[in-house]
This record gives structure tokens, sequence and C-alpha cells, in this order.
């Protein structure tokens, strides 16, 4: 396998990052089970569960009320979408303080690439601590960090130590790493998966580097070789900070499939605000939105929408996405292992012709993410209640 060894990426996930500024902001919240999200009376969805709750099977994206049955005495605290944005700010611009090739995944978590920066800020690792100590300082916070060749690999490892890791994985020692691991720590791996390669007696992340490559493609098709490469350290996508990607998205793998389609669409309004505040940041506007969706045996399915008119307004987009969840709804649904919305055929804003007669409803849209903008320069999940399309 052939590495370039000047490329060095760092994954960098706060720890529990909602119920964290929490926990930092009320100190009697500390060691308290607590659950930050929507209503539990009506179809409120968890955005981040505290490590406390975690213990008991709470996690992200599970409906407030499933996770009230499980954990009964957890704490229920309202999303603060103004003060996660202004930790995240904090938090993002520490990291933009090491390099300008940042590509962010969400309010707390993002891609850095510091190739290239050792004779100036120190090894990769050093650059690593040193973001974890800033930040640290500057927010109270912890961050898990990994440090490897490529996305997954640095993904995979800030993980392994959480919460408050650093984590580092050379080409030297890739395969000491990866091979023991479940096949569960694949990126994208759920139960379904798991299942899947427990008949072909995988396992563990070694057993699918050393299966027959013939005997993979056969029994699961592109998607086992796409794990199969993974399972190598195989992974050659960049870190695409926003002004220089074709497409801005967002997407996330639950833990277990998901059967409730108010939690989906929760999650979906939520991706939508990220990348279409993300959009505004980088100038941009965009004709087209894909929905991505993938069931629990790997069938990936897209569905887009393109408009005449470029846009960059949360609430249109939001349309878009919903009606294209509805749509699939109608006919194709299935508990979903993973949920995404992309954004692309950009348009720079200064290219953007406007009407010749404004649109009062549009300005007003225009307004109002102008205003939430100034408030929370990045959406949390759940952080701010929009209303949808019914």
């Amino acid at each position: 396998m052939l590495w370039t060894m000047q490329r060095w990426i760092i994954h960098a996930d706060m720890d529990e990052f909602f119920a964290a500024v929490e926990k930092h902001d009320n100190p009697a919240l500390r060691g308290k089970p607590l659950l930050v999200g929507g209503d539990p009376t009506g179809r409120g969805v968890v955005a981040t569960a505290s490590y406390e709750a975690r213990a008991f099977g709470c996690h992200s994206a599970m409906p407030m009320a499933r996770a009230l049955r499980i954990c009964p005495n957890a704490i229920v605290i309202q999303p603060r979408g103004r003060r996660y944005g202004e930790v995240s700010e904090q938090i993002f611009e520490v990291m933009g303080q090491f390099t300008p090739l940042i590509e962010r995944l969400s309010v707390d978590e993002a891609f850095l690439d510091v190739s290239g920066c050792e004779r100036l800020l120190g090894p990769a690792a050093k650059v690593a601590g040193d973001i974890k100590t800033r930040i640290k300082s500057q927010t109270g916070l912890t961050v898990s960090v990994g440090v490897a060749p490529n996305k997954f690999l640095a993904k995979l490892a800030s993980d392994l130590e959480k919460p408050d890791g650093l984590t580092i994985i050379t080409p030297e020692n890739v395969h000491d790493v990866l091979d023991p691991l479940g096949i569960r720590k694949l990126w994208g791996v759920g139960p379904a998966a798991e299942k899947q390669f427990a008949r072909l007696n995988i396992r563990t992340i070694g057993q699918l580097r050393h299966a027959s490559p013939d005997m993979i493609r056969a029994r699961l098709g592109e998607g086992g070789e796409h794990f199969q490469r993974l399972s190598a350290g195989i992974d050659d996508r960049p870190v695409i900070p926003d002004t220089e990607a074709k497409s801005i998205g967002q997407e996330q793998t639950f833990r277990t499939d998901i059967d409730d389609l108010d939690a989906l669409a929760g999650v979906l309004l939520d991706q939508t605000q990220q990348i279409a505040m993300r959009m505004r940041r980088s100038g941009f506007k965009a004709r087209t939105i894909t929905l991505k969706i993938r069931y629990g045996d790997f069938t990936t399915l897209t569905r887009s929408a393109t408009t005449d008119e470029p846009t960059d307004v949360t609430e249109l987009l939001w349309r878009q996405a919903k009606g294209l969840l509805n749509k699939w709804a109608e006919t194709q649904y299935h508990p979903l292992r993973l949920l995404g919305v992309t954004l692309s055929q950009f348009t720079g804003q200064a290219g953007v012709q406007g009407s010749l007669f404004a649109d009062p409803s549009r300005e007003k849209q225009h307004r109002i993410d102008q205003a939430v903008d100034k408030i929370a320069n990045r959406f949390g999940t759940s952080a701010i209640n929009r209303g949808g399309p019914k």
C-alpha cells in the first residue's frame, strides 16, 4: 500500500458537545444523565446524550420519548442554539489558527489537513495536542482527536479513546491498530452489515482485510469492496473546505436503523439548516438538492430536485428536502441506516441575477436567515425550531 507521507489528517470531534456545554455552564449537572433535544411530550428527538445517559443505551437521533423510557431519570434540556453557536465559533477559530484546510462536518466536528505544517508548527501529533490544549483553555471543553494519513483512519482514531483522547495511526502501525477491531468499527457498518459479515465468518477488520476479494465482491457487491478497502486503511478522499467544494453535504449513519419518519424528518431538518448556513458562509447558492438514504442491507438510493433559480434560503431548501423525503416514504419506506442531504450546482452570489420584482416572502426569509446567522454561525441539531412544510 502506498502512502503519501506528507499527508496528515486530523479529525477533531467534541465530546458530548451540547451536553458538555450545559455541564460547563451549570456544574450541578455534572455526573448526571442528560438528554439535550426536543419536547418529550411530542415527537422530539435527542440531539445529544451525555455519557451518563449513553450508558443506558440513549443516543442521538433517538426519539426523546423512547430515550426516557430506557433512562427515566435523565434530565431533559431544551437546546440553546445561540450558546452552542458561540462555543462552536470559538472552536473553529482555534482550528483556523493551525490550518485553513478545514472541512466542517457539523457544529462540533471537522477534518483538518495539516500536511506540510511540520516546519512551522511541529509534527502532526504535536499540532493535535496543541489544538486540544487550546480548545480546553478557551472553552473549558474536551475534544477527542485522531491523527492519521487519511480521513477514514483519522475519524476512526478519534473514536478509540473517547473522551478527551488523542490517538495516532501511522503507516507503520495501521494494521496493528485496525486488525483486532470489531467489524463495526468500519465507517458505515451497522447491525445489518455486521450480520452479513458474520455469515462469512468475518468479525474483525483484520479478517475482512485477509478475505478473498472475489468472495467479498460476489457476496456483498460494491458495498463489500468499499469496506474491504477501508479494512486495509485505504481512503484517498481529500479534505475539502467549503469554498473549494463542488457540493456541500451532511449525512448521518445511525447506530441502529431508524423506523420513525418524524425522527428522520428532524434529522433532515438539522442537516438542511447546517448546510444552508455553510452555503451562505461560503458565498454560494445552489440549484440542486439531493437526498441520500441507505437501508440496513447497504441498498443506497438518491432522490434529487433542481430549481430554476439558485438559492441559499434555509426555508426553501428545507421544503425541497422534506418533499423528497415524503415522496420516498410514500412508496419505498423502510427503516434507514443512513440519511443525508447534499447541495450542488453552485452559483456565486455575485453571479445570481435577481428577479425584476422582489418576492416579499423570500425577502423575509433572507432576513430571518441573516438574523439567525448573527446569533449562531452554526446550527446545532434541534437547536433552532423551524416550521417545515406539512
